[in-house]
């Protein structure tokens, strides 16, 4: 195997095995949650609208290794990468209502995508009923650890010097990530050369490789590579910083007015999944997220747990509608 055909194997293993590894050395602890009127009674399966390797799939994994010993039956992940996360998310929206297929999604996919996109292929208040919001966290600006750059001014000064020269990688046209750059060059100058990939896994190769200068992503996506040392992280989006991002500035702290942006990944069923069994999944996931290892490894890739109710997570839903649909707008960013 050559060197280059190594780089996405590797970074793959970073991102996810390490959370994975450290789940199956804990005892089971978990409280088993007995099924109601039949359910479930058999595998639940959650997409990752994204390619394995970046934090969508790391994040699905995180909590489906630990969910079955509370549900009593399988929980498994299937990547139906594409469109920035639209193919995955119509799947979901498309399939039987019976609780058994759920979609692991996030706020680009949720709140961005339907506008920036012509057609989506679904509608995220139609089309699906809230579960539980997984997390909350910034996302982070990072390159890989020989680059010469070496602090945000860095990377903001070579951009303003050669407009366009800089290249930053997202996971995709429409996620906050790209959204980052769009307004870093609206408001403030900074215009660096959008380069979308189907996901954070393909992204970080090519970082990795030396293909793109900047890769812009959520900090679960990266967190593994940061505390390795592989990658250097100039500057997250929102004040809240754990784990190894802790003493990272954040764009505001930098000078950055209106640069706060804040992603979460969060868990969906079609429309039309029976309430109960909604219930049932929302207690089940909720309790995963709070085992005391699920929670340090969920800290430890740079976010904070949230594990809400379906209702709470309805609202957070439509406030981040209303706003990123209003910026994605403004913006005049599109997707086709």
């Amino acid at each position: 195997m050559s060197s280059a055909s190594r780089v996405p194997h590797l970074a793959r293993l970073a991102i996810a095995a390490a959370w994975l590894a450290a789940l199956a050395l804990q005892p089971a602890s978990a409280d088993p949650l007995p099924a109601r009127n039949g359910f479930p009674a058999q595998t639940v399966k959650f997409i990752s609208p994204f390619p394995p390797g970046g934090g969508n799939d790391a994040t699905a994994r995180l909590v489906t290794t630990r969910l079955p010993e509370i549900m009593g039956q399988a929980a498994v992940v299937d990547n139906r990468g594409g469109a920035g996360g639209n193919i995955g998310a119509k799947a979901v929206a498309e399939s039987r209502p019976d609780g058994y297929t759920v979609l692991t999604s996030q706020v680009s996919i949720m709140a961005v995508n339907p506008v920036l996109y012509a057609s989506a292929g679904f509608d995220p208040v139609k089309n699906f009923v809230p579960i539980t919001q997984i997390n909350a966290a910034p996302l982070a600006l990072v390159v890989d650890a020989n680059s010469a750059l070496k602090r945000f001014a860095d990377l903001a000064a070579k951009a303003r010097a050669a407009p366009g020269k800089v290249t930053y990688a997202t996971p995709g046209n429409g996620t906050l990530s790209h959204l980052v750059g769009v307004v870093l060059a609206k408001d403030n100058g900074i215009g660096m050369t959008h380069v979308p990939y189907k996901g954070a896994g393909p992204a970080l190769a090519d970082l990795l490789g030396g293909q793109v200068d900047v890769l812009v992503t959520s900090t679960a996506s990266v967190a593994g590579l940061v505390q390795s040392g592989k990658l250097r992280v100039l500057a997250v989006t929102s004040p809240r910083r754990i784990g190894v991002f802790a003493q990272v500035p954040t764009l505001e702290e930098l000078g950055y007015a209106g640069a706060r942006f804040e992603d979460w990944y969060g868990f969906f069923a079609p429309a039309g999944t029976p309430p109960e069994r909604v219930a049932y999944l929302n207690e089940a996931i909720v309790r995963t997220l709070h085992l005391p290892e699920v929670t340090k490894l969920v800290n430890d890739g740079g976010s904070e747990v949230v594990a809400n109710s379906s209702e709470a997570f309805a609202a957070q839903l439509k406030q981040d509608i209303d706003r990123w649909s209003r910026i994605v707008k403004l913006s005049g960013a599109k997707a086709d």
